[in-house]
């Protein structure tokens, strides 16, 4: 297993726009899904969005889509979340983990590596 390192979280607006990104030491994301996942304060960690290394097929919980893009830079190892229209409501630490295949209804249980330390989102009102 390597290690997951999640950064690009901060303080934004809402409807404004952050870009979390990804990256592992020790492995590469290849033949692997990479999924997002976020936990706002007093909830349970939950599913944001999705995607397959190989064929980039992507899947996003339905809070999110239209809004969020998940993306993948092969060079860098390195998988993106650009969030545009945030909302309060996006609120969460993000986490991302490594999945056997982007698929509906992921969850945390579905992770495959030790948890990372996850980056900071918060969206003021």
């Amino acid at each position: 297993q390597g290690q997951l390192v999640e950064s690009g979280g901060g303080l934004v607006q809402a409807g404004g726009s952050l870009r979390l990104s990804c990256t592992a030491s020790g492995r590469t994301f290849s033949n692997y899904g990479i999924a997002w996942f976020r936990q706002a304060p007093g909830k349970e960690r939950e599913f944001v969005a999705a995607i397959n290394w190989w064929d980039l097929v992507t899947y996003y919980t339905d809070s999110v889509k239209g809004r969020f893009t998940i993306s993948r830079d092969i060079a860098k190892n390195t998988v993106y979340l650009q969030m545009n229209s945030l909302k309060p409501e996006d609120t969460a630490v993000y986490y991302c983990n490594t999945v056997r295949r982007a698929r509906y209804g992921l969850g945390p249980q579905d992770a495959l590596d030790k948890w990372g330390q996850g980056t900071l989102v918060t969206v003021s009102s």
